[in-house]
């Protein structure tokens, strides 16, 4: 069993998932939005920061997935989601989490099957998946998609390791390893 806390990043509004995954079952858990509603970024930082550190104290997770950088067109939007999202990222190193993350075209993809899903499919499919009641706002939508799709991952690697061919490869690929990198070795 595993507690997954899902991180949509944004420099004003931060969404948020969490869900239980047990084998093949996930269960939704809880969802919303960090509002930073002031002025200077500083202080937007700082919240974004109170609010993971709390939400990380009372629902407990063991993991933590967020979503990847995107290329945006206005590099200001650009860096001032990078700090939010590096935000997030401290909160969650300072409570021992692992950190995993995720590509939006890959979160819309595993969550409904197109890489070039709109908000509204994404809610739509969340809503589905977790059997919720009610259709959440697009930030936590996204933030509970991108908890699963970690779920899905997880879930994944675990079977494709416990076949033979999987145990080999992962034999190769750990003797490879070097320092942290990963290694070509001529054969």
């Amino acid at each position: 069993m595993s507690i997954i806390l899902g991180i949509d990043p944004g420099s004003r509004i931060t969404g948020y998932g969490v869900i239980r995954q047990q084998g093949l079952h996930l269960e939704y858990l809880g969802s919303g939005a960090i509002r930073t509603e002031v002025a200077d970024l500083p202080n937007r930082l700082k919240r974004i920061y109170a609010g993971v550190s709390e939400i990380i104290t009372q629902f407990q997770p063991d993991m933590f997935a967020i979503e990847e950088v995107f290329l945006a067109k206005n590099a200001s939007s650009a860096l001032k989601l990078g700090q939010a999202r590096g935000t997030a990222i401290v909160a969650a190193m300072n409570h021992d989490l692992p950190v995993f993350e995720y590509a939006a075209r890959r979160v819309k993809q595993t969550v409904t099957g197109i890489g070039s899903a709109d908000k509204s499919q994404v809610q739509a499919m969340v809503t589905k998946l977790l059997r919720l009641s009610a259709t959440p706002q697009a930030d936590a939508a996204d933030a509970l998609a991108i908890a699963i799709t970690h779920a899905h991952t997880i879930k994944y690697a675990h079977q494709i390791t416990q076949t033979p061919l999987g145990k080999q490869t992962q034999a190769l690929l750990q003797s490879r390893y070097s320092r942290g990198r990963f290694r070509l070795k001529a054969e």
